[in-house]
């Protein structure tokens, strides 16, 4: 699977921002989807993931009620929602695709396939 994020970029406190991740190359229905951040000097870190139908959610608490993942398998593409930002959201964010389990939370050394990451700045 080979994926490709956008829609990162510099926006103020409180703002939104929409992430979308576009896949291509396998069965993209076949894939449980996740978002996860790397900030500066820290570790990767999951936020949100998805079931391959897309009813099912997970959050990292850190996000719940103001982040929102989905996806559009007719699509192949994955979304990340993201509002009320502060600015301990300004990271890298990654999409990843994992073929089996849907444990929660997951490692990243769980998912298979990676995109190339987009960068999110949160200003005051």
């Amino acid at each position: 699977v080979q994926l490709q994020a956008s829609g990162g970029g510099l926006v103020q406190a409180g703002g939104s921002l929409r992430l979308s991740c576009a896949a291509s190359g396998r069965t993209f229905s076949d894939y449980r989807m996740g978002w996860f951040r790397q900030a500066p000097e820290k570790e990767r870190e999951i936020v949100a993931a998805v079931s391959r139908s897309g009813r099912n959610t997970d959050y990292a608490d850190s996000v719940k009620g103001r982040f929102t993942i989905s996806r559009d398998n007719a699509k192949n593409t994955v979304f990340l929602q993201m509002n009320s930002l502060t600015l301990e959201d300004t990271a890298v964010y990654y999409c990843a695709a994992r073929r089996y389990g849907s444990n929660w939370p997951p490692s990243k050394d769980e998912f298979d396939y990676w995109g190339q990451g987009t960068l999110v700045t949160v200003s005051s």
